[in-house]
Order: structure tokens, then C-alpha cells, then sequence
């Protein structure tokens, strides 16, 4: 790394980063010890994911300022594994899973990323604000009316005092002084130190306690494969979130291989895997962190504090987090979308809420990507599709017609391009002018031979122009009508 994208990338922010950095290791404790509770597992297993996945990915991620630890897509992965075979085959699967991962990078799978709409971009966006705010429902759900109020009095100094200064990030101020009050008037509200057990000592490299066998591996592949697959996709998605949040690029591929260096060393660990927080981003960057340092300072932090400082920590009361995640919530949804849901096209609202609603549904944000990617991807063949026309023009002796081809022919318009040629009109002779045409895949190229080989059935000799480079290529090398004519020439002569 070159000196000045070193100094850029990590210390061109150090104060904010330092803050924000602060705030996202109050934050990420009780959502670690969650998402160990949902994996089933000690609540060490997430936080010393959330320390090391945060400090590896600081180091190897491709985009700075972005906050990865242990998550609950990736924790729902993983019940039945933890369940059948135990904790320890976790481990070996965070470490396959890391592997795929930088596999991924390594062949720049992250260049997929284009492929995925705005629309769909825009329905993950939405559909992670709502599921943020539906996780806080169970602590404001018949609760004491001190945390109603509490809630409350956070997000008034969230979003208030800012208007006074910014020389301190809103959400740390809301969580310290409603610690404080919290702690000073004895509220009876729930703690941070109600959600689990703090582990006492530092984590240990040590090797998973699992056989070295085909069948071990046999057992955590399929695991292995969803985890780098759901975390990726998690991952490449917040950061190009947090792209647009910072108006800064990041390197997607470099990322694919950050997260899986991250996941290897969290098994080794005795940690679960993760991938990136869109929530936690959020925070981070609203707190003014923008560079490595503060994700780096959020990792060790926290480590710092479940581990030393685990009695204080524990009294931060549960409403000033929720307090900060209902204001991630509403930073996160992206209200525009609703406006443009009469002004943008039909087919991108429908992707847009589609993937909204798969996400919401099923906790699972592969299915909603997936089912937005699927439908963008329909809706676009559909559209190109229909700007495939031809024209033709007759021979003043009506002997010769002359087909001009205009569009984009592949698999979803293959069919409507062999549909517009005469293959029985009383011609001797066609010219298929594909000048202003191309040709995508070996449907297409298959649809030109069927062209081709009804001419010639009829007794009509064909010629094929105007073939541009990229089309002459495929055609050429996958094309037959071309091959026969050329062996039946060869026998006649």
C-alpha cells in the first residue's frame, strides 16, 4: 500500500474515527450476543467474532469505514449445523467458508456486483431498515414505562444536538448520559448485561477440535458454501451502500477477499462467521467515521470492554441502543422509493418491492436479492426484446428480397427474430443484412441457422452480411449453416 492511500485510508480522520469507533462497540455488543444466542452458542463465540472479523476486515477489507462482525443472516445459517454436530464444526466451517471467499475474490467475482440493480439495491436497503426496526420491537413490547421514555429521550439528543454541535457524535452522547441516568435513578429496564454472559480472558489461535476427514468435510460444505455465499452478497451490497453514503469507491474484489481472510481467523479463533453490517455502517458513518481506523478502533474496543471493562458496560441500559438502531432504521430506509414508486417504471417498482417483501418474509437476504435479480433480469430481457424489428425490401423483379436487421438477438428474442422472415414467398434469393444487429449466445446463433436452413429448403439461396466483430466471432465459431455449405461445395467440386 502506497504511503499516501495509507495515511489517506487510515489517519486522514482520526478523531471522528476514533468516536464513531466507540459508539459501534456499544452497539455491536448486544447484537453479537443475539446472534449467539440465535446460533447457539456461548456468547463468547460472537463477541470474539465481532472483535476479529472487525479488525482483520479493517485491515484486508476493500472499503473503509465499513463495520463487519458476527450477524444474524449469517447466525441463521448455522442453528441446524451448531445443533447436529456441535460448536466446533462451526469453527472448521468459518474457515471454509473465508477459503470460498477469497477464492471469490481472487477470480473477481465481485464484479457481479453490476449485474445488480438499483432497483434491487434499493429493496435490500429497505427491507434491512425494516427488518432494524422490527428487531427492537421485542424490547419496547410491555415494557416499563421508564424505557418508553428513555427511547424517547435518546432519540430527542440523536437527532437534536447535532443542531447544537457536532463535536461529538449524537449517538454516543444519547448512550452515556442515558447510562447515567439509568444507573443514578435505579430504572428498572433491561442492560446490556442481561443479554448474556461476558467471556473474562482474550481469544486464543487454536486449531477446531474436529476430525480431518472426508466426512467432516462432507458435513460443513454445504454450510461452508452459504455462509461465503449470503456473506458476500451482504457484504458487497453494504459496501456499495456505503459507496453512495460517502460518495468514495471501494474494491469489491479486495473486499471478497478481506471477509474470507476475516472468517478464517474467527475459526481459528473460536469464533463464528460473519460478513458486513449495514446497520453498524450506517452508525459508523453517521458518527463521522470514514476511514480503516474507525473499524479497526470498534473491534478492539469492544474487546476491551466486554473483556475489562464488563462492569460498566453492563449497566448501558437496552433502550439507549434501541434508541440509536431506530435512528439507523430511519437513516437506512430509503424514503424517496416511495415517491418514486408512480414516478419510476412499473417493472422497477415491482423488483424494488419484490425484494422488499422476500426479504422481510423470509429473514434472508440471498432469497430477496435473488428474487430481485431474477425479476430485474426478466424484465429487462422483455424490454429488449421488443426493440428486435426487421425490414425488407423486394427486388423491382421480385426475385431478390433484402431483410435488414435492427436489435439484439438472444435467447428471449430468438424466437420473435425468426418469426419475421417469409420462409415461402417466391423468391430465388434473401440477403439477411445484419448490420445493425447482434448476436449474444448460441441461442441467437441457433436461431440464424433455423433461418438459414428453411430458406434452403424452399430452394432459396441465402446470404448472410454486415456480421459485426463481436458476432462474427460466436457465429463463426458456433454457427453450422455455414459449415455444411462449405462441405457440400466441397463434395460437388
Amino acid at each position: 500500500m502506497k504511503i499516501h492511500t495509507l495515511r489517506e485510508e487510515w489517519f486522514s480522520n482520526v478523531r471522528n474515527d476514533l468516536l464513531a469507533g466507540i459508539v459501534v462497540a456499544l452497539a455491536l455488543i448486544p447484537e453479537a450476543l443475539a446472534f449467539s444466542i440465535i446460533a447457539g452458542v456461548d456468547p463468547q463465540v460472537g463477541l470474539y467474532a465481532a472483535f476479529v472479523i472487525a479488525v482483520v476486515s479493517a485491515i484486508a477489507g476493500g472499503r473503509p469505514g465499513m463495520i463487519s462482525a458476527a450477524t444474524g443472516a449469517i447466525a441463521l445459517l448455522v442453528v441446524s449445523l451448531v445443533k447436529d454436530h456441535g460448536v466446533q464444526y462451526l469453527f472448521a466451517a468459518a474457515i471454509l467458508a473465508g477459503m470460498f471467499q477469497i477464492v471469490a475474490g481472487v477470480f473477481r467475482l465481485g464484479a457481479l456486483m453490476q449485474f445488480i440493480s438499483r432497483s434491487v439495491i434499493t429493496g435490500f436497503v429497505n427491507a434491512l431498515a425494516i427488518l432494524i426496526f422490527l428487531a427492537q420491537l421485542p424490547e419496547l413490547t410491555n415494557a416499563p414505562m421508564a424505557v418508553y421514555a428513555l427511547v424517547g429521550a435518546g432519540l430527542g439528543m440523536i437527532y437534536l444536538l447535532p443542531r447544537v454541535t457536532k463535536a461529538v457524535p449524537s449517538p454516543l452522547v444519547c448512550i452515556v448520559v442515558l447510562t447515567i441516568v439509568s444507573v443514578v435513578y435505579q430504572l428498572p429496564v433491561r442492560t446490556v448485561g442481561d443479554m448474556g454472559t461476558f467471556p473474562d480472558s482474550l481469544p486464543m489461535l487454536t486449531l477446531p477440535s474436529v476430525p480431518f476427514s472426508f466426512d467432516t468435510l462432507r458435513i460443513i460444505f454445504p454450510y461452508s458454501l452459504a455462509i461465503a455465499i449470503v456473506g458476500l452478497l451482504e457484504s458487497l451490497m453494504t459496501a456499495a451502500i456505503i459507496d453512495d453514503f460517502t460518495d468514495s469507491p471501494s474494491d469489491k474484489n479486495k473486499e471478497c477477499r478481506g471477509q474470507g481472510i476475516a472468517n478464517i481467523v474467527s475459526g481459528f479463533i473460536g469464533g463464528m462467521p460473519g460478513c458486513a453490517m449495514i446497520g453498524q455502517s450506517i452508525i459508523n458513518v453517521k458518527s463521522g467515521g470514514r476511514g480503516r481506523l474507525s473499524t479497526f478502533s470498534a473491534g478492539v474496543l469492544l474487546l476491551v470492554m466486554v473483556v475489562f471493562l464488563g462492569p460498566w458496560v453492563k449497566q448501558i441500559p437496552m433502550a439507549a441502543l434501541v434508541a440509536v438502531m431506530i435512528m439507523v432504521s430511519i437513516s437506512t430506509f430509503s424514503w424517496r422509493s416511495i415517491q418514486n414508486l408512480v414516478k419510476h417504471p412499473t417493472s422497477s417498482s415491482i423488483v424494488m418491492l419484490a425484494t422488499v417483501i422476500a426479504v422481510v418474509a423470509t429473514h434472508n437476504l440471498a432469497i430477496g436479492v435473488g428474487a430481485g435479480v431474477l425479476l430485474s433480469a426478466i424484465f429487462f430481457a422483455s424490454k429488449v426484446r421488443k426493440v428486435l424489428f426487421v425490414e425488407s425490401t423486394v427486388s423491382d423483379d421480385g426475385l431478390h428480397r433484402n431483410y435488414l436487421v435492427h436489435g439484439q438477438v438472444f435467447f428471449a428474442s430468438s424466437e420473435l427474430f425468426v418469426s419475421e422472415f417469409d420462409f415461402k414467398e417466391q423468391v430465388k434469393s434473401v440477403t439477411l443484412d445484419l448490420t445493425h444487429a447482434h448476436f449474444w449466445d448460441l441461442t441467437a446463433v441457433e436461431a440464424l441457422d433455423r433461418i438459414v436452413y428453411k430458406f434452403r429448403r424452399n430452394g432459396i439461396d441465402v446470404e448472410v452480411k454486415g456480421l459485426n466483430r463481436a458476432s462474427k466471432t460466436i457465429v463463426d465459431r458456433l454457427a453450422m449453416h455455414d459449415k455444411e455449405q462449405s462441405r457440400t461445395a466441397g463434395v460437388g467440386h
